[in-house]
């Protein structure tokens, strides 16, 4: 978490005149992401200013190759007891050779950013969004990115997830991956050797727009409710996660391809089945 807050901090110092190293910046200072702002922010939001709210997503490219993914009614999986689950939950780091099945990866998706719900206005566009994780406002500030080496049906590659639909859109096929994901996390050997990397962006202005100027310490939060539904709908199933913030960003948001500056890769967790005597 610590390097979430560090990450949103240095991409909001960006906007000002002077960028001064994390390392340079006083205590005090790295804490107001922390505890907030202590006066009334209410008034100062874009929200309340009359300005547009951003779009829920990013674009989808006209030529992307779509994937449809199992509905999550149709799927038998997750039927452990939570008792269960949350007692043997750990972080896994190694990972077991056999993939993931498609059912499986639509299970962990829905579970990190599924749409139970959403609400539309009278031309179609949609206005609030209920998901199955917690976002103050309902604003849901993630787009979730899959580096996927070993998923049954799917080509090696870089994929995104589309929550509405409930299907995928692959950025780039790219059998190669994993030396650039180790690349990417500092040499670390479980982020290659895992089924599949879940790596979430940031898009700060969908909450931004709303909360202003605690918009960051939200989103932080936000991105540790999302990656502990990641742990125990894995453990669920079998299949093991780590969270890890040990990534070079300007790598990771090169690999995903995304700008670094209106988003940008803010949490990573590699997936896979679990090593039997583990």
């Amino acid at each position: 978490m610590q390097r979430v807050l560090s990450v949103l901090l240095l991409f909001s110092l960006a906007a000002h005149a002077e960028v001064r190293p994390l390392t340079e910046l006083p205590r005090e200072q790295l804490r107001v992401l922390l505890k907030g702002h202590m006066g009334d922010w209410r008034q100062e939001t874009d929200q309340r200013k009359g300005l547009p709210a951003p779009p829920v997503r990013q674009p989808i490219p006209g030529d992307a190759k779509r994937i449809a993914l199992p509905r999550p009614e149709t799927l038998a999986l997750g039927q452990m007891p939570l008792k269960d689950v949350v007692t043997q939950r750990r972080s896994h780091r190694t990972f077991a050779a056999t993939p993931l099945t498609l059912e499986e990866l639509s299970f962990l998706l829905w579970c990190t950013q599924g749409v139970a719900k959403v609400d539309r206005d009278a031309e179609g566009r949609i206005v609030n969004q209920y998901r199955t994780v917690p976002s103050g406002g309902a604003r849901h500030p993630f787009e979730t990115y899959l580096l996927l080496n070993r998923v049954e049906g799917l080509t090696p590659g870089v994929y995104r997830f589309l929550p509405h639909e409930h299907a995928l859109i692959q950025i780039r096929e790219d059998k190669a991956l994993a030396p650039k994901i180790k690349a990417a996390c500092y040499g670390q050997a479980a982020p290659p050797q895992a089924a599949v990397v879940f790596v979430w962006t940031a898009v700060p202005y969908r909450t931004e727009w709303r909360y202003g100027p605690i918009a960051h310490r939200m989103i932080a939060i936000e991105a540790g409710h999302v990656c502990q539904n990641l742990y125990l709908a894995a453990e669920s199933i079998g299949a093991g996660a780590c969270a890890m913030l040990a990534y070079n960003q300007v790598k990771m948001d090169a690999l995903l391809g995304v700008d670094g500056k209106e988003e940008f890769a803010i949490y990573i967790a590699p997936v896979g089945k679990q090593v039997a005597d583990e």
